[in-house]
């Protein structure tokens, strides 16, 4: 059970609001962009800078961030967040030209740390051998959010292509009152770090995390390569299906609100009981193999039956995310937890700036962008090449990484 149930309740409803913000612009976002960049090839490669932008801002203060929240508590950097979130809905509402759009992302990019906090204050607030299941419960309420935001956006979408945008600007700023007034700080005084020093705040600093923890160190590449495939859906996974099934705002709105629902139920129902099952190393494999299948049926995804399988299939490789991310919160010491959450997001948004670019000029190029041969599922089936080898790297590493490591805190 956590140490502090309120507390978990109040986080995961500021997550949960948080999600439907971003839930609500997914939907539309690609069609905006490509609407300002005047054509679908143009729009897709321009997603790709966006994204890629967003994501070196957040390589650069996302680790701040996390060490800040050591050093100064989980609740001012998160209201900083939510702040800055807000600012670019509104600045994404308004924007005349895509220049705007890339403000936006780069505000939003800077300030983009609710999620590292949100793992560092799960980790403040749970006992160690509760953090995978509570983990899931983040994951879970993350599926919530993406049940009620892209169905709301979806609908929101057919009354314009901005109206979402302004919708989650308010859903954001009743979440900074929110936090403001109502969330607790998960961080006593005494549980902080040491005097804050120069040095912790340059952005490669914490990624000394990665090495100074040797299961984070020999998951480093493994990070990296999942991260790649993951990129491969969050980049081109509207973009195919507004350019290969021909799909409006609310029909995409209606296949993710749909995904939100599976991956609650996988993270909020069932991560403790494959756990309990399988053990730790096993739920992970299965997770990993679930998330490459879902690649390679959207690959071949030409119609609403085949894509709605994938969705299911992907929603099962939920079971991964949140038994990594209990392993690893048990190799780290108390007042580490934000600067290694931060070290994983700041390698996550290197590979951030990478996979967008890759994901959507693979995507651009085999749908109309040269190529002699049109293959929509393109990018999709080089998702499930990084997935595999991802996979087999865990393997590897898991294989090596002795019993006792692996479920250490079990039985604490």
């Amino acid at each position: 059970m956590s140490r502090r149930p309120a507390a978990l309740i109040f986080i995961l409803i500021t997550a949960l609001i948080d999600i439907m913000g971003i839930g609500l612009i997914i939907p539309v976002l690609p069609g905006l962009v490509k609407d300002l960049a005047g054509s679908e090839v143009a729009g897709a490669r321009d997603i790709g800078l966006l994204t890629a932008a967003y994501a070196v801002m957040q390589f650069v203060f996302a680790p701040i961030l996390g060490t800040l929240s050591d050093r100064y508590g989980r609740r001012p950097v998160l209201l900083l967040s939510l702040l800055g979130v807000t600012l670019d809905y509104l600045l994404l509402y308004f924007a005349p030209s895509l220049w705007w759009l890339l403000v936006g992302r780069l505000i939003a990019g800077i300030t983009g740390a609710s999620l590292t906090v949100a793992n560092a204050y799960i980790a403040d607030v749970t006992a160690p051998q509760d953090r995978a299941k509570n983990f899931g419960l983040l994951g879970a309420t993350f599926g919530v959010g993406f049940i009620l935001g892209p169905a709301l956006g979806g609908v929101l979408g057919e009354y314009g292509l901005r109206v979402p945008f302004l919708a989650a600007a308010a859903l954001s700023g009743l979440n900074l009152l929110y936090g403001f007034f109502v969330l607790p700080e998960s961080l006593p005084a005494s549980a902080r770090g040491k005097r804050l020093q120069r040095r912790n705040l340059n952005p490669f600093t914490p990624l000394r995390a990665l090495t100074e923890y040797p299961l984070l160190r020999n998951l480093a590449l493994t990070f990296v390569l999942l991260g790649l495939a993951g990129q491969v859906i969050f980049s081109t996974w509207v973009l195919y299906t507004e350019g290969v099934l021909r799909w409006t705002p609310l029909q995409n709105g209606a296949a993710l609100a749909v995904f939100g629902l599976l991956t609650a139920v996988v993270q909020g129902g069932l991560i403790g009981p494959a756990i309990r099952a399988l053990g730790e190393r096993r739920t992970i494999l299965l997770g990993l193999i679930l998330s490459t299948a879902e690649f390679l049926v959207l690959s071949v995804a030409r119609s609403a039956p085949v894509l709605y399988a994938s969705l299911v299939v992907g929603a099962g490789g939920g079971l991964a995310n949140p038994a990594i991310q209990g392993l690893i919160s048990r190799q780290v010491d108390e007042t580490e937890q934000g600067r290694v959450q931060g070290a994983i997001t700041s390698l996550n948004s290197l590979v951030g700036v990478v996979g967008p670019l890759i994901a959507t000029a693979v995507f651009a190029y085999f749908n109309g962008g040269g190529a002699e041969v049109r293959v929509p599922g393109a990018a999709f089936l080089m998702g499930a090449a990084f997935s595999v080898a991802g996979t087999l790297l865990i393997w590897s590493v898991l294989r090596r990484t002795p019993p006792a490591v692996a479920v250490q805190g079990a039985t604490d």
